[in-house]
């Protein structure tokens, strides 16, 4: 197990415990994106869509657009029964967060429209406390913040395209202890460091009438190469090593094909996102001072992830109830990529079933206000593999957006 463990314990500097979609990304980054289970790529009109599908501004109110969120996430404390012994069980923390974001979409410009959007597609954080979870993933945070400014061009009534550029800001810090062999050797570290990385975005949106969209999104792959300080120690010896370290893992493609159709008042939206984390396949980390301690020499072994390519579904709905109210609902599925033998405490993900609700209010001709509420469970999942003979139950996450958009 100590080959692995510091490889295993470090890649939390890019994952959150346990996140409300497939692994560490967060698809739900505006009110009427959580109201409908992430379902809005087809049907993102308003400010948002300078994120979710920028070809959509084309489509959008001849107007400026802006638009601010603010989303309180609680994450559950997720419960670890391990079959060897009961001293291996453990719970983590509860969670709690807010995540702000803002969107911005211009006005025609000779079928130019212009847009640009600051949202946190991943990161958060876990703590373990009990004595086995914590050798792996005591504390760690990671925040990843996206500047996307984005462009889309409209060729006639029926179609139009959009793209953008992705920049990626990432910071994270990590903090772990635990006894790592059975004679009672101990490793710690102590770790930080930040990352500025990019990708690109591009849509096309086809309307064959008003009624109807249809929709295709991708979003590029990423490769975020950390590269920051870390302090190891080890009681053999008494060693402590500071140095500096570097690992890649990606920020992963997705592709996402959706329509929506509206029946008079109700307008309803179908989605398919591909997340391809077959990506990441391996973590390796490499350090500019060599560790020749036996205990930490184990730290620099690399370790295959060979994550999966994921599909989540999806469905949205909005009513628009009266000139004044719109309510929205949205139900998703949204597989996990990791597989049985690669599964640790820093990302003891699973299966989620996700629901949710929401309203837009207009209060004039230039305001709006929304509300998406999100509730997502995480099916139960045992494991056995080389660190872990267990169960974890338990996980879910209870997401608030609330949005406020101005028409000027």
């Amino acid at each position: 197990m100590k080959k692995r463990l510091f490889a295993i314990i470090l890649v939390s500097l890019f994952v959150e415990g346990t996140a409300f979609a497939s692994a560490y990304r967060i698809p739900e980054q505006s009110a009427d994106a959580t109201a409908k289970a992430g379902a809005h790529v087809a049907g993102a009109l308003k400010a948002d869509s300078a994120y979710y599908n920028p070809a959509n501004m084309a489509w959008a109110a001849d107007a400026w657009q802006g638009e601010i969120d603010l989303t309180y996430l609680h994450l559950t404390s997720i419960e670890y029964r391990d079959a060897r012994s009961t001293r291996f069980d453990g719970d983590s923390d509860k969670e709690n967060f807010l995540l702000p974001t803002l969107f911005i979409v211009s006005p025609n410009y000779n079928g130019l429209r212009f847009g640009f959007s600051i949202t946190e597609p991943y990161g958060l954080a876990k703590c373990w406390e009990d004595p086995f979870p914590k050798t792996f993933a005591e504390e760690f945070e990671l925040k990843v913040i996206e500047f996307n400014p984005t462009m889309a061009y409209r060729f006639n009534d029926y179609i139009s395209i959009g793209g953008g550029v992705r920049f990626l800001y990432n910071d994270a810090s990590v903090k772990s202890s635990g006894i790592v062999t059975p004679t009672g050797l101990t490793a710690t570290r102590d770790l930080e460091g930040d990352t500025t990385e990019w990708g690109y975005n591009l849509a096309l949106s086809v309307r064959p009438n008003p009624k109807s969209n249809l929709s295709v999104t991708y979003r590029s792959n990423v490769d975020l190469d950390f590269d920051g300080d870390a302090t190891l120690g080890t009681n053999l010896f008494q060693t402590i090593v500071k140095t500096g370290a570097e690992v890649t893992v990606p920020a992963p493609a997705v592709l996402t094909i959706a329509g929506a159709y509206t029946f008079e008042k109700l307008t309803v939206e179908l989605q398919w996102d591909r997340t391809y984390w077959s990506e990441y396949e391996t973590l390796d980390f490499e350090y500019d001072t060599p560790l020749r301690n036996p205990v930490l020499a184990a730290f620099d072994q690399p370790i295959p992830k060979n994550w999966d390519d994921t599909d989540a579904f999806r469905i949205g709905l909005t009513y628009q109830m009266t000139n004044v109210v719109a309510l929205m609902a949205g139900f998703a599925y949204d597989e996990n990529p990791a597989p049985d033998d690669t599964l640790g405490f820093e990302l003891p993900d699973s299966d989620a079933w996700l629901y949710s609700l929401g309203a837009r209010f207009t209060l004039n001709p230039n305001m709006e206000i929304g509300v998406g509420v999100l509730y997502d469970y995480k099916e139960e999942r045992t494991v056995t593999n080389e660190d872990i003979d267990g169960t974890f139950k338990d996980a879910s996450a209870f997401l608030l957006t609330t949005g406020f958009t101005y028409t000027f």
